[in-house]
């Protein structure tokens, strides 16, 4: 790695750390009921050594965000700061996860270095990285499972298709958006596959595949032989919610596909919890540049190179699949916690938007980084205050979360 890079990736991780972690004792002001849960059971699993796959209470819960809150109890003590740290860790590793996929996907460091910056400051990552929720493990898991595997197809690294099937079977312990990301993962697979024959390559990846797929299989068994054996739980998160409880199931999905789509650029998430009440779930910013990848991304997906095609309808599968969890429900549409699965495709595709604008105007303007940098300052402290001073200051935050988390009656945590 370069030597400005580097130092601009450190700068970039300070960013994150310094969103996810300033104030975090305050901000958000209270906890909802599900944190308290998470707590406790993570409160149980230290007292009794038992380290369920799934927990059944409070509708259902898969078990690997409990684990970590167990581990961490155990190193740093039980308190408030030792819950909340943990979805603030994850979402800064996710930073550098991002970073590492983009890198991996179009060999450009322009376009990892801003995605990752994109999502340093991104509220709606931001936001979730300093909620006690589970799902804020969903975009670390995705983005490193992708980055190992496609790192595993350049490199022909045994190691790499065993981390690869690591990561991805722990997924289907985190959240149960993670669920449909099985549809990406197979799409790759089927794509990669395709590839290799037509190169004839299949020999050469054949043994690494079976392993990314036994170590998958073998991580995933115990909470697969869990739902066997419970298959109501299975379900039991998504019932009443479902576009499938409705009397017009397909006029349903297409209304509520329609709105997420939406909620990026325009209508957001109208739950102060999620989101600074019906904003668009990215900055007018990062909005345009997501838009204008996009845009790029469908017409190199038909005259690009092979290579290429296959990388834009990867990170389109990704972010019509992870849509999917949202758009199969009627309840707080759109909702930006059950699709927060597509927020690493949605800042690559901002990344690659931005660096396609600097890259036409670089030429043509002669103080172009002057205004590049002047713009991500910008965007820096218009996130800043988004988050610490108008969400932060609006009055009805507190209804939000509204449990004291020094009220000894909510829960079993000594402060």
């Amino acid at each position: 790695m370069p030597k400005k890079t580097l130092i601009f990736l450190l700068i970039i991780l300070a960013i994150a750390a310094f969103f996810r972690l300033w104030r975090l004792d305050s901000l958000p002001p209270g906890l909802w009921p599900d944190e308290t849960a998470y707590v406790n059971d993570a409160i149980e699993t230290l007292e009794t050594g038992d380290f369920k796959v799934f927990y059944p209470e409070n509708h259902g819960r898969e078990g690997l965000f409990m684990w970590l809150l167990a581990g961490f109890f155990s190193l740093f003590g039980i308190s408030v700061l030792s819950f909340k740290i943990v979805p603030a860790l994850i979402g800064i590793l996710t930073v550098l996860g991002i970073y590492l996929l983009a890198k991996e996907l179009f060999r450009n460091e322009a376009i990892s270095l801003l995605a990752s910056f994109f999502l340093a400051i991104s509220f709606w990552h931001v936001n979730f990285s300093r909620i006690g929720f589970r799902a804020i493990l969903l975009p670390l898991v995705l983005t490193f499972a992708f980055y190992f595997f496609f790192r595993a197809l350049r490199t022909k690294n045994s190691l790499d298709f065993i981390l690869t099937g690591l990561i991805f079977g722990l997924g289907f312990y985190t959240y149960i958006s993670f669920r449909l990301a099985v549809l990406v993962f197979g799409f790759v697979l089927l794509l990669w596959m395709f590839v290799a024959k037509r190169e004839n390559w299949l020999k050469r990846y054949l043994g690494g595949t079976a392993l990314l797929l036994m170590t998958t299989f073998i991580v995933a068994l115990p909470i697969g032989l869990y739902f066997l054996e419970n298959p109501e739980h299975f379900v039991s998160r998504a019932l009443g919610v479902s576009v499938f409880e409705t009397e017009q199931p397909v006029k349903e999905f297409l209304k509520s596909f329609g709105k997420h789509l939406a909620m990026f650029n325009f209508v957001g998430d109208r739950n102060l919890r999620h989101n600074l009440s019906g904003f668009p779930q990215l900055s007018p910013s990062a909005g345009i540049f997501f838009l204008v990848g996009i845009i790029f991304a469908v017409f190199r997906g038909f005259a690009g190179s092979f290579k290429e095609r296959g990388i834009y309808l990867f990170l389109f599968v990704w972010l019509f699949a992870l849509l999917l969890p949202g758009a199969l429900t009627v309840e707080g549409v759109p909702h930006a916690l059950r699709t927060i699965g597509v927020i690493p495709a949605a800042y690559i595709f901002a990344g690659l938007g931005a660096w396609l604008i600097y890259d036409w105007a670089k030429n043509k303007f002669r103080d172009i980084k002057v205004v590049a940098f002047g713009l991500l300052a910008l965007m820096l402290v218009s996130s800043f205050v988004m988050y610490f001073v108008v969400w932060a200051k609006t009055p009805e935050l507190k209804n939000a979360f509204p449990l004291n988390p020094d009220d000894q009656k909510v829960w079993r945590i000594v402060p």
